[in-house]
């Protein structure tokens, strides 16, 4: 005779089953709803007090030179969402700015990186990665598909597709070789599906970065069905990326001299991966409304 299970283990079970099925990094975060705020590359004061706070990124993954000093580089990030729309914003200390504090320079094994073409590197610079699985589906070596249900955005501070070559914005991601994945992205910032500014912090050392997605048709989480914000509690994979591109020595040894790449989850070269995402939970009320 098999024995009984308690319901409290099975609900145990039921609850992790659901967590784990976002992604399997142990890591969430959670995105209430709230006001909409202004995309001007300005975090004002409040703007941000009814998003959930997170930070970085001594703790994150790094695919680089390991991060070890927070005046070198760190963020605090903001998500939340309103009707239509998830927002993140990122306030980041970035002791040397590429492009600006530094002149422009190209790895002379990639002189094609900074066309804005799918032969160009769009997060070649400093940047923050947006990678999002609203789907939830995975298979054991998956990336993002490139449309609504994952994707792989990029904010770069001093280029970007509408802006070219010296204004910060967004550029078509990951995996951006992919025909479909490019239209994809390049039809989202064309018509405002995706929005980001990105403007260098007064006195410099940083820059702000605010980001938004509309849940229509960048978060569809079934085949023709976007996510919708009366929907009950719902997961979804996650992941962020910061870049930082400093002067050529300090990333020798490293991928396109890249100095700093860290990650919020994922291992070493399998970030990237759906699998490899923490979990986005985008919940149906405001904070402190559980």
């Amino acid at each position: 005779m098999r024995p009984s299970v308690p319901s409290s283990c099975l609900i145990l079970f039921i609850l992790f089953a659901f967590h784990a099925f976002a992604g399997e990094w142990p890591r969430e975060m959670r995105s209430y709803k709230g006001s909409t705020p202004t995309l001007d590359g300005v975090i004002s004061p409040g703007e941000y007090d009814d998003a959930t706070r997170f930070t970085g990124v001594r703790e994150w993954t790094p695919q680089f030179t390991p991060t070890t000093d927070d005046r070198d580089l760190s963020l605090i990030g903001y998500v939340k969402h309103d009707a239509e729309r998830i927002y993140f914003a990122f306030e980041i200390t970035d002791d040397v700015l590429y492009a600006i504090d530094i002149p422009r320079w190209l790895p002379a094994q990639f002189p094609k990186a900074h066309e804005l073409t799918q032969e160009g590197f769009p997060w070649l610079g400093d940047e923050m990665e947006l990678l999002i699985n609203a789907s939830n589906q995975w298979g054991e070596d998956d990336g993002a598909d490139g449309d609504g249900s994952s994707w792989q955005m990029v904010c770069n501070l001093t280029k970007s597709r509408l802006g070219g070559i010296g204004v910060g914005g967004l550029l078509e991601g990951e995996p951006r070789v992919k025909q479909s994945a490019w239209d994809n992205y390049q039809r989202w910032i064309l018509t405002g599906a995706q929005e980001a500014v990105a403007k260098v912090k007064p006195g410099g050392h940083g820059y702000v970065i605010e980001w938004a997605a509309k849940f229509n048709p960048c978060l569809e989480i079934a085949p023709g069905k976007s996510y919708s914000a009366d929907m009950p509690d719902t997961p979804m994979g996650l992941n962020i990326a910061l870049g930082d591109l400093d002067e050529m020595a300090r990333g020798e040894g490293n991928f396109a001299n890249f100095h700093h790449e860290d990650w919020w989850t994922g291992e070493k070269d399998k970030r990237t991966l759906k699998r490899q995402y923490g979990t986005l939970w985008m919940m149906r009320g405001a904070r402190g409304e559980e």
